[in-house]
């Protein structure tokens, strides 16, 4: 349906609630439009691809709408076992969904989907009504230049309706979450109205800890990286973390490392400040580096591994 039952909507007063899930090709900001509409750091979001490797819940609240968004791994061609585990993650946190908010790029001239969109899109299937977030917008100065991209997904697609947004800027937010709330269950999906995740705290922690190392390291790294905390400490005035990065090759270790542990204390700086803003409080972080060759190619390490397990 392309004519918005959204402003009919927010007259009734109801209380809806329900889980939608954010899905779509790696890199296209899923996980800054999360963060940003939380007004919160839940999720690490980096320039590179697969950053994203869990499906994290996060609930947004106002006075008439829960809504559980599940932020997915990007959804693309499996080359590893690793990439087959990110597309399963992104399958289970599609599998409960009330409705997907499917987020892709604005084209600077194509005036299709792209292929890899097209390709996510049908991963991610047909059970729910699905939302088309057409993503950072401010870059493209023109707006009428996007008019040709909404014909073709108007008669193409089966889109429950299509909205431009910027998610570094906060632009039609409001819009899309009215879009969003008209697909959901009524009556409360939360008794508490302050919950924000089912996460525990030590799974951030890692993520922050990985987060840091593809900020620091070289391009090659990051996708063999993987965290593991092996301590967690919450009972004195400091938590007291330990943790393990681990890498998939011998020559990256070095690279971690730096030069007499110049980049792995740069990263333990960058990490423990994000954990000590996510929990504000006083941390104190060890990190260690270890090399587990070649995990991301074995399917029994790469699942451990991505769900932060050791080996």
């Amino acid at each position: 349906m392309w004519v918005s039952l959204a402003r009919m909507e927010e007259a009734s007063g109801t209380m809806r609630a329900g889980r939608c899930a954010i899905a779509g090709r790696p890199n296209v900001g899923k996980s800054t439009f999360l963060n940003r509409v939380l007004r919160q750091k839940l999720v690490i979001a980096t320039p590179r691809p697969g950053t994203t490797r869990s499906a994290v819940l996060g609930v947004y609240a106002d006075e008439q709408t829960q809504i559980a968004f599940v932020d997915t791994p990007g959804l693309a061609r499996p080359k590893s076992a690793l990439h087959r585990v990110l597309v399963d993650q992104a399958k289970e946190g599609l599998a409960l969904a009330d409705v997907v908010l499917f987020m892709v790029e604005a084209p600077k001239e194509s005036a299709e989907l792209a292929p890899a969109d097209q390709l996510a899109l049908e991963m991610v299937g047909k059970d729910a009504p699905i939302v088309l977030a057409i993503n950072k917008v401010d870059r493209v100065r023109d707006k009428s230049a996007l008019l040709p991209l909404l014909a073709h997904c108007q008669e193409h697609y089966d889109f429950a309706s299509v909205v431009p947004i910027s998610a570094t800027k906060d632009k039609a937010f409001e819009a899309l979450l009215a879009e969003l709330r008209q697909h959901l269950p009524e009556g409360p999906l939360f008794e508490d109205e302050d919950f924000l995740t089912d996460r525990p705290t030590r799974f951030f922690a890692s993520e922050f800890i990985r987060e840091a190392v593809i900020r620091r390291t070289r391009q090659e790294v990051p996708y063999g990286c993987a965290v593991v905390i092996d301590r967690f400490d919450e009972g004195g005035k400091v938590v007291r973390i330990q943790a393990s990065v681990i890498v998939e090759k011998a020559s990256h270790k070095g690279i971690v490392i730096g030069s007499r542990g110049s980049r792995i204390k740069e990263i333990g700086i960058e990490a423990r400040q994000s954990i000590e803003r996510f929990i504000e409080r006083r941390v104190h972080l060890d990190l260690f580096v270890k090399v587990a060759e070649g995990w991301t190619a074995d399917a029994r390490k790469a699942k451990a591994l991505a769900g932060g397990e050791d080996v």
